[in-house]
């Protein structure tokens, strides 16, 4: 398959490490001040784009490929606010865009617990429920989507919660997030519930980029030749 990578930073040298492994071709390599790239023959040669760079970039990055006529998977996070931009170009105008606030396999697994788990806590309001992630200095956006993907779980689940608030709880039905940057820490999210008496947490805590990188490539695979807007569950569905 050919894959072009938008972003070439340590993410963006991890997957083309895996998909190169993988038998993939990388047929353009896109970085911050390249985006004349994306009307290159190459990049339009290219059967699926994997985008990790900044929120603040993003959404032009995703119109710039759609233009070039290029799917899209993308990991990153912090531009939830043009989400429905992005799904109405999927189902009306039928282009093809893969999101996961996490593509690891693991973190996966750790939403469908998160959800069950607060599904469960939703009888015993006596645990108040608050979430923890910690992530590399370079991280631009926090909360993380991982930590937004998670508190939507419970809230979800629990009636007693509204929305979640990055930081201290100052009101009924807020889930605090607190959020912190540490050296070069990929990723750690833990949930916690807590009482008087006791707490329950559950926790996952990333070892290396390869989990995360894996799972981009995995999507890449799932997502060339198919339309609409797409995500993790639809990949795992059909595995």
């Amino acid at each position: 398959m050919k894959i072009a990578l938008i972003g070439y930073g340590k993410m963006g040298h991890e997957i083309e490490r895996i998909a190169l492994e993988r038998g993939h071709q990388i047929v353009c390599r896109i970085d911050i001040g390249e985006e004349d790239q994306f009307t290159s023959p190459e990049f339009r040669s290219a059967e699926v784009a994997i985008e990790f760079t900044s929120p603040q970039s993003a959404l032009q990055n995703y119109r710039r490929a759609f233009a070039a006529g290029v799917p899209v998977v993308s990991g990153t996070t912090g531009w939830l606010e043009g989400l429905d931009e992005i799904r109405e170009e999927c189902e009306k105008n039928g282009k093809t865009f893969f999101y996961a606030s996490n593509f690891s396999l693991g973190v996966n697994i750790f939403f469908a617990l998160n959800s069950y788990l607060a599904k469960i806590m939703n009888r015993f309001t006596d645990y108040e429920v608050s979430i923890e992630e910690t992530h590399h200095i370079h991280k631009q956006d926090a909360p993380s989507g991982t930590a937004i993907t998670l508190a939507e779980g419970i809230i979800e689940q629990r009636d007693d919660k509204e929305k979640w608030v990055l930081g201290e709880k100052t009101a009924p039905g807020e889930l605090p997030i607190k959020a912190f940057r540490e050296d070069e820490v990929p990723g750690i999210h833990t949930v916690i519930y807590e009482s008087v008496n006791d707490a329950i947490r559950i926790s996952h805590d990333a070892k290396n980029r390869s989990g995360f990188a894996l799972g981009a490539v995995l999507a890449a695979e799932f997502t060339r030749g198919r339309k609409g807007f797409l995500g993790m569950k639809d990949m795992l569905g059909a595995l």
